[in-house]
């Protein structure tokens, strides 16, 4: 980001001692997703509020959801293969509230931190000493002083310019705090891996509600993104433009599951005793998969599951993602979208806070558009959004940029909802965002500058290790 550079390019020593471990470690690119062929699988088994549903049950939830959209088949091309890859089950009963920009997102959260009753669990990439930051701090403190258990896990490198004094005034205060994956080799509680950074964003209150999508912590996200008079956010007087949402119900018991795993992989202090996983009722209708990714499982989840989902799709593929360098697959995938006839639209950011990932990002814009694929460049903010709408009833909002980065290195976090209730929603969201974007054209975009071309070229040289 413009105000913190440092936590997507890195300061030379740090991203030196990753690039010559990925040089020397790496003489190919790696597969990144297992074999996607479908086959014969059991029935698809929902969970609901007191566990795992009949297969009949599952079934007549998802003809439901089939009959309110009957111009897709992704039900049943999309479900087997996403189920045999990701193993977190499908959860019915769920309430997911759509936030947009920064204001939203944070006024939803401290209405959640401040009636908390049992504990606070947050993870974040990034987590600023400014004015936001600080907001989040005593309201932490006075949740602690009220004898709520507040748990926090921050990334390393994400809070390269948090001083350590912010940190250590939480932990007297009361509050657990764990460093992910600490940069410094003095303060590690297990195994050096750089690398590996935790770039997911949660937030979950008393176990029952939680929030999740692409805001870190940061009054970069002060101003909302699509007010006329947007009040100067701190990076470039651009506002930011980003999506998370709430969700309640009984989906939040494996987003808890996932901050307990994260924490106990990194070997932090025991968790103080709270009850983290009451008893969860259904609040909606909707129907949530929670997919967390890591460098642990050898290939990213959350990649796979994309995967199928644009090989499925049969009318439409709306992305909108802020740092996009496609591995070949994804790009695969996308391009043959297009030429079965699916309409393939990605927004994308005409600002950036890491030139090289633009420019790595742009190198493919020629391939792409003349694939058939429609490129917008959103204006007038800085896009930070990873969402996903695919056939109207497949959506996915969460942490993960369409870059090897997110796919290889990374801890993310993403949440799949299904079905044209919540679809609708997305759609709105995305075609709100195409009025504030440009078009992309191949004419255009071939009578570019000499300069911007050299650029691309010596970004996706780079484009794994960004």
């Amino acid at each position: 980001m413009a105000a913190h550079p440092v936590r997507r390019c890195g300061t030379a020593a740090y991203w030196g001692v990753i690039a010559l471990g990925n040089f020397t470690g790496c003489a190919s690119l790696p597969t990144i997703v297992p074999d996607m062929a479908v086959r014969s699988s059991p029935p698809i088994q929902l969970e609901g509020a007191r566990g795992p549903l009949s297969v009949k049950q599952s079934q007549l939830i998802l003809d439901r959801l089939k009959l309110r959209h009957k111009d897709t088949n992704i039900f049943e091309r999309h479900l087997a293969v996403e189920e045999a890859i990701v193993g977190s089950p499908l959860v019915v009963g769920n309430k997911v509230v759509l936030l947009e920009d920064g204001p939203a997102t944070f006024k939803a959260m401290f209405d959640a931190i401040r009636n908390a009753k049992y504990h606070i669990n947050m993870e974040t990439y990034i987590i600023d000493d400014d004015e936001v930051g600080g907001r989040f701090a005593e309201a932490l403190i006075a949740k602690r002083a009220q004898g709520v258990q507040v748990n926090l896990i921050y990334d390393s490198v994400g809070t390269l310019n948090t001083p350590s004094q912010f940190f250590q005034r939480l932990a007297d205060n009361g509050i657990q705090t764990l460093e992910f994956n600490p940069i410094n080799p003095l303060k590690l509680k297990k195994g050096w891996e750089v690398n590996q950074r935790d770039h997911r964003k949660l937030l979950i209150v008393d176990g029952e509600s939680a929030f999740l999508g692409g805001i870190n912590i940061s009054s970069v996200y002060s101003s909302g993104s699509f007010k006329r008079r947007a009040k100067p956010a701190a990076t470039g007087g651009l506002p930011w433009r980003d999506t998370h949402f709430q969700v309640q119900g009984p989906v939040v018991g494996e987003l808890q599951k996932l901050f307990v795993a994260t924490w106990e992989k990194q070997r932090g202090a025991p968790l103080a005793p709270s009850n983290y996983f009451p008893p969860l009722a259904n609040q909606g209708e909707e129907v949530v998969r929670v997919i967390g990714s890591s460098s642990d499982y050898g290939y990213s989840l959350i990649h796979a599951t994309l995967l199928s989902a644009i090989a499925s799709a049969e009318t439409s593929i709306y992305l909108t993602n802020a740092y996009f360098v496609p591995d070949p697959q994804l790009l695969g995938a996308l391009m043959q979208a297009a030429r079965r006839g699916v309409d393939v639209k990605i927004i994308l950011p005409s600002s950036t806070d890491s030139g090289l990932v633009f420019h790595a990002g742009r190198s493919y814009y020629d391939e792409l558009l003349s694939g058939g694929i429609k490129i917008y460049e959103r204006h007038a903010a800085m896009l930070h959004a990873k969402t996903a709408l695919i056939d109207g009833v497949w959506s996915t909002i969460g942490s993960t940029n369409l870059d090897w980065r997110s796919f290889l290195h990374n801890d993310e976090l993403n949440a799949v909802i299904l079905g044209p209730s919540f679809g609708k929603k997305m759609l709105a969201m995305f075609e709100k965002d195409l009025l504030s974007s440009r078009p992309v054209t191949l004419e255009q975009w071939r009578n570019r500058s000499l300069t911007l071309r050299l650029k691309e070229m010596a970004a996706r040289v780079w484009a794994y290790w960004l």
